[in-house]
């Protein structure tokens, strides 16, 4: 499998902004996510706290496919151009795409869970 992994940092203006981008985020980039072809699953989270450091990262969210060309191609598909406008319009220069692959061989022969 192959994630996409987005780290959003907090927009300036305060608890009245993040209220804004979130509003903006579920209800407008969202919906053009979930649109994407070859994308699994989409997991949303609100980040709460950093353990032993202070943070701006505020939500991270999950695009899940099964390798990495079905991501490629989605994210040229017109869906994902669209949100990626949104975006730019919502947190423009907030966030961080990390691309993640699953890992297995590192865990040992150990079965997460």
């Amino acid at each position: 499998m192959t994630t996409l992994l987005v780290l959003y940092r907090a927009p300036e203006g305060g608890a009245d902004a993040r209220t804004t981008f979130e509003a903006r985020y579920r209800d407008e980039h969202l919906p053009l996510v979930a649109e994407t072809p070859g994308l699994r699953a989409t997991r949303v989270w609100r980040v709460s706290e950093a353990l032993g450091s202070e943070t701006d990262l505020v939500l991270a969210a999950a695009l899940d496919f099964d390798d990495r060309a079905a991501m490629d191609a989605g994210l040229r598909s017109d869906p994902m151009r669209a949100a990626g406008r949104i975006l730019r319009e919502i947190a423009p220069g907030l966030a961080t795409f990390l691309v993640v692959e699953d890992a297995p061989d590192l865990l040992g022969g150990k079965v997460a869970g």
